[in-house]
């Protein structure tokens, strides 16, 4: 399966800019085109038995190659950029995965990506088109192409959500290259975050916002980011947007209580509100 092709390590490289500017993409396009190829005489030897042809390309990524999931230093932000993670071969769930889709791409493997609540997964189908319903062999690109059961992804979702009733098989359903470069996005954000880096998260939400105007929530993130780095004028333009645009919002514009929404965001509306207010009264004294 062609998963967004060449086009989803060029974005993965372009989100890597981030940090590393004057980056050269080719080189790292090209150590991808490498490995597939190596890849390809690999998995031809198998004769496209699919199970033989996963065992084989994990044992080329993680054994011959070396990648590994980034356990003791799972925060590190390189562990978010695909070009560090082709050079020290690490990282997180999700950057793994895109090396494990363009290697397996290359080499003729019908794999997708799954946008699995708290640990990104892989599916490999057979290469023939696959009638709605049928099987597939699920791989964790993070613990060194682990092959998952049900259960295995039962227990996953209960360890990241906390309820393992809320499975579903559309959990294992195939990742577009936008939700797949969302994600990566979304990730990143959270760790500059918690790094107090709000310049980058804040260009980070900008990105998402340009991915996809219809995330209001990256209004209301990028500005209070703006709001952190005191552009007051920049985070009053961004509260003001989320807020129209925020169904829940609009009966606090008129003052008037919010009885079906629930509480939480009830307080965080309110707490909004409170900061326009006060970033209007900043942003008039400075006219």
């Amino acid at each position: 399966m062609n998963a967004g092709g060449e086009e989803l390590a060029a974005a993965a490289l372009t989100i890597a800019r981030v940090e590393y500017p004057s980056l050269d993409t080719a080189t790292y396009l090209e150590e991808l085109s490498r490995m597939g190829q190596e890849a390809s005489q690999r998995v031809a030897r198998t004769g496209g038995d699919r199970l033989e042809s996963v065992k084989i390309l994990n044992e080329y990524l993680y054994d011959e190659q070396g990648f590994a999931g980034n356990r003791d230093r799972y925060d590190d932000p390189r562990n978010s950029f695909l070009n560090e993670v082709l050079e020290r071969r690490t990282g997180i769930p999700i950057t793994l995965a895109v090396v494990y889709l363009e290697v397996a791409r290359r080499a003729g493997l019908r794999v997708a990506g799954v946008n699995f609540p708290g640990h990104f997964l892989l599916r490999v189908s057979d290469n023939a088109p696959q009638p709605e319903g049928s099987d597939f062999i699920i791989v964790d690109p993070f613990h060194g192409g682990a092959l998952l059961s049900e259960v295995d992804c039962r227990e996953l979702l209960r360890r990241h959500v906390g309820d393992e009733a809320a499975f579903d098989r559309s959990l294992l359903d195939p990742a577009t290259k936008h939700q797949i470069i969302v994600r990566m996005l979304v990730n990143l954000k959270r760790l500059y975050v918690r790094m107090r880096s709000f310049p980058q998260a804040r260009f980070i939400s900008h990105l998402l916002l340009t991915v996809d105007p219809s995330a209001i929530s990256e209004l209301r993130d990028r500005g209070l980011l703006a709001y952190h780095l005191q552009d007051f004028a920049a985070a009053l333009r961004d509260l003001e947007e989320y807020l129209r645009l925020s169904p829940r919002a609009d009966a606090l514009a008129d003052d008037q209580q919010m009885s079906e929404a629930p509480a939480d965001d009830q307080n965080l509306n309110s707490e909004l509100w409170e900061h326009v207010k006060n970033l209007r009264k900043r942003v008039a004294g400075f006219n």
